[in-house]
């Protein structure tokens, strides 16, 4: 039955009639805007009875009693209910926390399929089916629901309107050798930038702006990752230290993008505005990657608040902690863990991947704590359910699928072990890469491996080295600039007595702690950003970069910025200008990984000669002395120099229309020692001439410099030169 409670809508002057209430279908799953009216859908296996609840502008509410139930899927239809309509959902079932149950019809309960959402959340006892003040003394005594209504203390959903003009969009399908990544934030990336206008600043329109884009073609990225964008809560905690969610780990709206990221906020607006950025990606042929977060949810612990699934179906949506469902397991460390075992979990993450691809356009996901997602009961199971169904889905398996492979939980760590489809972050490349730059011994033998794509991880299950997503700097923890500048963290204003963040970073401050005027550290530290960089466009796999790393941008040793939503953890675009080197030195060596196949290959290096009797291999380690490494070589406990010679004329692939590919040969001269070394160039069986393509001793990583056969130069104290074959 309707309630007598009348408002003004967002597109109607009074409430529907009880005639006008049809019954709809179970789905699609959410609010369905079809041109004439809306059709409501909600699952919940808990439920005694469900109320749509309408609500107006002026806050006034309308409920409607869900009398229709298919399978556990309550369901309406309204006539006349239009794009911009905000609603959400009572739920009447059981208080019964040691069952699993948390039902609370006070609250108003927000669409686990909403796609916009609109208002702000107002942190106090109306979020909460507890007792707060019981709770603060004892939070094992939560107590009974005190049924304080939440409506106008929390968001709502809105019905939004469906229907776009793509025009001729098309997605750019750059295959993965081909793919350079760049991570970004939205807000982060724009908030600064003086060519933006400030309406748009912080923004999807903001990013979209030719300025942006120009900015990453010009580093030749062809996807950008964003950090999330699902809509997100934040904390109270941080909120009443001053504080923000900055980095959006804490979503709760699968298929809305965050509302706040939106120049235009009317209700629902933040749907074609993202729509419009994803267009002018894909006009520019770059790719729009998502990082999304599928293992947890806002709603943290028992002591979270109310918002959405905790009471619609705690028991279906949570991994609940066996003989104790009171509480929930926690494997990210935020709380809470999805139910990924239970099957309408399992369809809300699928239908919410192909609705950002379907109709979002979007070209990929990152899994953040992707390791969650395969476990079946305590153990990572690579052949989980959540994998059966992507593997299968025609779909989610088209698009790139990268997964941060490891959660908090026991065993969590899986570097190399996702299913074929899958490509990873690779965190032994970031560790070795750093700890051979900051001059670690030991660890000659595993940068080789790391340099060549990783196939000790990834070869045996099928996959190529583009699997391997290297990085050596993200989001979390220090930026380029601050790993060679900071040897401990420095997150004092977070709140958390420098105890939160990354303690081991594998960093080298060059000499000082944080800034310094002296030249030469300042140098220092510019070649070491020069080494990581050009190292990580020279390797075997599919390289990401840290947004404002090509312009050094500093986080002043804080290496957990999640909650800094402020000029610390904001691009500073006038390092353009002031660090235009390492920008022009970024550009010169994407570029030249662009240019080159070699670099870039679609399968694993095999040591083996080009052709029967040939001496020239397709890939040939040397020492400085120019001769091929030995296993005593290898083991060198305090080796950090070696020479790496890629034959462009043995790459032994096709191209997209079956030609050969071919390309120059190259050396790569790596000194991680603490003074120079002699390298000679290789014999005449090698090349007779070198030309160097790329110097880390220059500040832009030009050089004119051409080089015979057995010629010995001098390679400066940890830098890196890039020949190429000339004759």
């Amino acid at each position: 039955m309707m309630s007598s409670t009348e408002g003004s809508f967002d597109n109607a002057d009074t409430a529907p009639s009880l005639a006008t209430v049809w019954p709809g279908t179970p789905f699609p799953l959410g609010a369905t805007y079809d041109g004439t009216g809306t059709n409501f859908s909600l699952f919940s296996e808990v439920a005694e009875a469900v109320e749509l609840c309408l609500i107006a502008r002026n806050g006034e509410e309308t409920r409607i009693d869900l009398d229709e139930v298919d399978g556990h899927i309550w369901h309406c239809y309204l006539p006349g209910i239009t794009p911009g309509q905000r609603y959400g959902f009572r739920v009447h079932g059981p208080w019964d926390p040691n069952s699993g149950h948390r039902c609370d019809p006070s609250k108003l309960l927000l669409d686990p399929y909403g796609k916009s959402f609109v208002g702000e959340f107002k942190f106090g006892q109306a979020l909460f089916s507890y007792d707060r003040e019981v709770a603060a003394k004892d939070p094992s005594e939560t107590g009974t629901p005190p049924m304080v209504d939440s409506l106008g203390h929390t968001m709502t959903t809105v019905v939004i309107n469906p229907f776009f003009d793509w025009g001729s969009d098309r997605a750019p399908g750059t295959p993965y050798h081909e793919t350079v990544i760049y991570e970004a934030h939205v807000k982060g990336m724009t908030q600064t930038h003086p060519a933006i206008p400030q309406e748009l600043r912080g923004t999807y329109a903001g990013l979209a702006h030719p300025v942006i884009i120009d900015h990453l073609k010009s580093l030749n990225v062809t996807a950008i990752e964003l950090m999330p964008i699902h809509q997100f809560m934040h904390d109270e905690r941080l909120l009443d230290l001053g504080l923000r969610n900055y980095w959006g780990y804490n979503t709760f709206g699968f298929l809305a993008p965050h509302y706040q990221y939106a120049a235009n906020r009317h209700a629902g607006g933040a749907v074609p505005e993202f729509k419009a950025m994803v267009r002018a990606f894909h006009d520019a042929g770059i790719e729009v990657i998502l990082d999304v977060v599928y293992n947890h949810t806002a709603e943290g612990n028992h002591l979270g608040p109310t918002i959405n699934f905790r009471g619609i179906d705690n028991a279906a949506y949570y991994r609940l902690v066996d003989g104790d469902l009171r509480h929930y397991k926690d494997f990210t460390g935020t709380g809470n863990s999805l139910n990924v075992r239970h099957p309408h979990t399992l369809q809300l993450i699928m239908d919410s991947l192909r609705y950002w691809v379907l109709e979002m356009h979007v070209d990929g996901f990152r899994f953040d704590l992707a390791a969650t997602l395969a476990r079946e009961f305590y153990d990572v199971d690579r052949l989980s359910a959540f994998f059966d169904l992507v593997q299968q889905d025609p779909v989610v398996s088209q698009v790139k699928l990268i997964a941060e492979p490891w959660d908090v939980g026991e065993g969590g760590y899986q570097v190399g072990n996702f299913p074929g489809l899958w490509t990873e972050w690779n965190g032994k490349y970031r560790d070795t890469v750093r700890d051979y730059w900051r001059g670690e011994p030991a660890t000659l033998g595993e940068f080789g491996s790391r340099l060549t794509g990783s196939s000790d991880l990834y070869e045996a299950t099928g996959r190529r080295p583009s699997a391997s997503i290297n990085f050596v700097t993200a989001h979390d923890g220090f930026t380029l600039k601050d790993l060679v500048s900071y040897n401990n963290k420095h997150n004092e204003a977070n709140g958390e007595d420098n105890k939160d963040g990354e303690s081991h970073n594998r960093s080298w401050n060059c000499g000082v702690e944080g800034p310094t005027d002296d030249p030469q550290i300042v140098e220092l530290r510019c070649k070491q950003m020069r080494n990581i960089m050009g190292t990580l466009m020279v390797s075997q796999g599919t390289p990401m970069i840290s947004h404002g790393d090509e312009i050094g941008r500093t986080q002043l040793g804080n290496n957990n910025v999640y909650c800094q939503d402020s000029p610390v953890s904001w691009m500073d675009w006038s390092l353009v200008e002031k660090n235009a080197d390492q920008l022009a030195f970024t550009r010169r060596v994407t570029a030249l990984r662009k240019k080159h196949p070699v670099f870039r290959r679609r399968r694993f290096l095999k040591g083996q000669p080009i052709r029967s009797g040939a001496e020239v291999h397709d890939i040939a380690w040397l020492t400085p002395a120019g001769k091929e490494m030995t296993a005593q070589d290898w083991d060198n406990y305090f080796g950090k120099s070696i020479t790496v010679f890629l034959n462009g004329e043995a790459l032994n692939e096709r191209g997209r229309r079956g030609e050969r590919v071919v390309d120059d040969s190259f050396l790569l001269c790596f000194n991680a020692h603490e003074h120079e070394v002699n390298f000679v160039m290789p014999n005449h069986d090698y090349a007779r001439q070198w030309t160097v393509e790329l110097d880390t001793t220059s500040p832009t990583g030009a050089a004119e410099l051409v080089v015979n056969d057995c010629d010995e130069i001098v390679l400066p104290a940890r830098s890196l030169l890039v020949l190429r074959k000339t004759l």
